[in-house]
């Protein structure tokens, strides 16, 4: 199981995802017509041109759902019972398609379910940098945690 147990998810610990992923064109325009979003800061290069960033910023929910989805492997891959809430999200700068976003995430807190002795409940904050060492997205997750099974 590549995940971790709510036991292994002591607060202060710090994990530093691999790999990183480049976001293309293609992410960003799907995600975008997906999700029904029509800002033309992310679809129109001629509008984006005319900005203060000066080009195409890639959808902010797509960078978070990145993000998050750059520490499943390290941290809930099969030992989740599910997303609880996402609160303190944050965008510091923003990220341009063909930057690359890498992802580190830190332990903030757990608690044990008070009606289920099987789980825990954990608040992770993932930091999403890009490849310029420039913070793009900060975000706290609580998310509910298997506890690792009692051997028999």
């Amino acid at each position: 199981m590549p995940g971790k147990w709510f036991e292994e998810l002591e607060p202060g610990l710090v994990i530093k995802h691999e790999p990183s992923r480049t976001v293309t064109e293609a992410d960003n325009l799907l995600f975008t017509a997906l999700t029904h979003n029509a800002q033309p800061l992310h679809l129109d290069a001629e509008f984006s041109a005319g900005t203060q960033f000066g080009q195409r910023i890639v959808n902010s929910i797509f960078t978070l759902g990145l993000a998050v989805g750059l520490s499943v492997a390290d941290t809930t891959l099969g030992t989740t019972l599910g997303n609880l809430g996402f609160d303190e999200t944050t965008f510091p700068n923003p990220v341009f398609i063909g930057d690359t976003i890498t992802c580190e995430t830190e332990v903030i807190e757990r608690r044990e379910s008070r009606s289920r002795p099987d789980r825990g409940i954990v608040i992770f904050e993932h930091r999403g940098t890009n490849q310029r060492g420039e913070l793009v997205v900060t975000c706290r997750r609580t998310g509910m945690m298997l506890k690792q099974p009692t051997r028999k």
